[in-house]
């Protein structure tokens, strides 16, 4: 089975570049389903500082049970979300035709989006902001939840260019505040690339799908020179609703131009 890694430089070879979306699911094994040695420590203050990061239906109450029991600690979604790296969401069905909702979910280092607001929500109302999930994957991603069988762990990532470093991304101001600061000579420290190690597998006993999803970002300027490069291709690639949704406009071509940078360096020195 593949590894998808642990770091944004080993994930973003396997992300989605440009052009329409895709699952782009890899098969996993046991040992590579969550972040072998987590910062707890971390993982504990920003729980702490921000309870409302947890967000139960009644539904979720079993499952949680089930989840934590299998990471062999105690305290249900919260405690298994805690013990981990990764955040966690729950997701379950009332029968093999109804859709997936989310009835739970435990994430403290959320990018650009508040657990409340989705809680209950079908898949498709979760991915809404989305440009192109309803006509290129709602389907594909129901039948995949539906025959998902217990045993099985599927991995995907993503990725996003952010102003900052911070694990808790939500942001309030509009991109053209947000990125202002940033110039093609600064990008390779005030653009960080973050990306989303999303897994998937679903509980023997209770059915629901686990939805982990491990955050790790890094500085423009301290990727590989290939990943820069993936960067820039992928930004010019990308529909142009999504890159509106991203506020690409105001960093796309700074980061393009450090990459453009990059390159000619590393011709000029080969």
């Amino acid at each position: 089975m593949a590894s998808l890694g642990f770091s944004v430089d080993e994930l973003l070879p396997r992300a989605r570049g440009g052009g329409a979306l895709k699952m782009g699911l890899t098969a996993l094994s046991e040992s590579d389903w969550l972040q072998p040695s987590p910062d707890l420590a971390a993982r504990a203050a920003a729980f702490d500082s921000y309870p409302e990061s947890v967000q139960l239906t009644p539904l979720a109450h079993a499952a949680g049970e089930e989840l934590a029991a299998m990471l062999g600690v105690s305290g249900g979604l919260e405690g298994a979300a805690r013990s981990v790296w990764e955040d966690i969401c729950l997701l379950s069905a009332d029968g093999y035709r109804e859709p997936y909702r989310l009835i739970g979910a435990a994430v403290t280092f959320p990018t650009d989006w508040h657990p409340a607001e989705k809680l209950g929500q079908p898949l498709i109302g979760l991915h809404k902001p989305i440009h192109g999930y309803g006509e290129q994957l709602a389907s594909g991603v129901d039948h995949f939840m539906a025959n998902l069988k217990p045993g099985r762990i599927f991995g995907r990532c993503n990725w996003f260019v952010s102003p900052t470093s911070s694990l808790r991304w939500i942001d309030t101001e509009p991109p053209a505040q947000t990125f202002a600061h940033v110039t093609p000579h600064n990008a390779g420290k005030t653009l960080f690339v973050r990306c989303e190690r999303q897994t998937l597998r679903r509980l023997p006993e209770t059915g629901a799908v686990v939805f982990t999803i491990g955050v790790y970002r890094t500085a423009l300027g301290k990727l590989a020179p290939a990943n820069i490069l993936r960067m820039a291709d992928a930004l010019a690639t990308i529909p142009a609703e999504e890159a509106e949704r991203r506020g690409a406009a105001h960093f796309a071509p700074q980061l393009q131009t450090f990459a453009a940078n990059v390159l000619a360096s590393t011709a000029g020195s080969s």
